[in-house]
């Protein structure tokens, strides 16, 4: 005996209205069957039409009594339930995030496959090497290139620099005339030889694309300094970095700094910043990073686009081709800052 379609809140012209506006083309088909059927045809020329068995039209109008329209969507399977608790996927974020322990796991870096087996010793759950990577993506980790840190570095240090900066700048320019407008600068070298550096790009999955690499050691310095505030940089290309290279540079930046105003110029503890035989221009006073802390100067975020994006993937023959390709690149960088 068929079945009865019991819920009278939308006519056949509704439904079809409701199917022609549907962008779920299998929920419009089971919308218009039911349409055909209260428009007096048979179930089975109902079934037919909409490219469906009888029983099937059976089984939607159940779901179409019970729910409406909203019963003939598609629902997403629900899947088998998850291997490891919300506490326990916490706990592999956390490993995660602290890395692996050399003497007990074996490694330094995680694997899919070290998490596999840390997984199986620690809960006696065993997963395929593949879901644990879906797993580190659903918990948002993803595997990224990594920053050298010196081991010396000394974090308290650095999180002191950040939180008092006002105070070190009113330090510094302590000797300047009062209502004189400040600057702050940041600087820092960067060798650009022909031993270049190779960078990630966009390749067809499973190869191991190939780019071109000099093994010659011909290099020139690019000093380069900037003011964020005002988008502008003062920048030098020399063969080496020594005392004189630097003064060479102070000197440039001093021409770049606003008429009238003082630079508080940023910049890490090497040796020729810190020399004694430095020739500091007038309007420039120089704030020391902490000891190993390159994080803290943003000129490092400078150095790391130009190397991937105009100063990779290149061979030069001679060193005016490099000190060419230099400042091609900080030009390139001040028209577009």
């Amino acid at each position: 005996m068929a079945l009865a379609i019991t819920r009278q809140d939308l006519s056949a012209a509704e439904l079809r209205r409701s199917a022609a506006r549907s962008r779920d083309a299998k929920a419009a088909r089971r919308m218009l069957a039911i349409a055909l059927v209260l428009e007096g045809h048979s179930r089975e020329d109902a079934a037919e039409v909409c490219g469906m068995d009888r029983q099937t039209l059976r089984d939607w109008v159940h779901r179409y009594n019970a729910e409406g329209t909203a019963g003939l969507m598609n629902r997403r399977a629900p899947g088998p339930a998850p291997r490891l608790s919300n506490e326990q996927e916490d706990l592999v974020a956390r490993w995660v995030e602290k890395g692996p322990e050399l003497e007990r796991d074996g490694v330094v870096r995680w694997r899919c496959r070290d998490l596999q087996e840390r997984i199986r010793s620690e809960f006696r759950v065993s997963l395929h090497e593949r879901t644990v990577g879906k797993l580190l993506t659903r918990l948002r980790f993803r595997r990224l290139s990594v920053r050298p840190q010196h081991p010396q570095s000394d974090p308290a240090a650095q999180a002191a620099f950040r939180g008092g900066f006002a105070d070190r700048v009113k330090a510094v320019v302590g000797e300047v005339a009062p209502g004189t407008p400040l600057e702050v600068w940041f600087m820092d070298e960067a060798r650009v030889g022909q031993q270049g550096t190779l960078t990630r790009i966009w390749a067809k999955r499973g190869t191991r694309p190939r780019a071109v690499r000099d093994h010659r050691y011909t290099w020139a310095w690019l000093f380069g300094a900037v003011c964020p505030e005002r988008a502008v940089g003062a920048a030098v290309v020399l063969p080496e970095v020594n005392v004189n290279a630097m003064n060479i540079h102070l000197a440039e930046i001093s021409r770049c700094v606003t008429t009238g105003a003082h630079a508080v110029l940023v910049l890490d503890g090497a040796g020729w910043h810190t020399s004694p035989k430095l020739r500091l221009p007038e309007n420039i006073s120089l704030m020391p990073l902490p000891r190993y802390a390159p994080e803290l100067n943003p000129v490092e975020n400078i150095w790391e686009f130009l190397r991937q994006n105009l100063l990779s993937h290149r061979v030069w023959e001679s060193y005016d081709a490099i000190v060419d390709a230099c400042c091609h690149a900080w030009s390139t960088l001040m028209s577009t800052p």
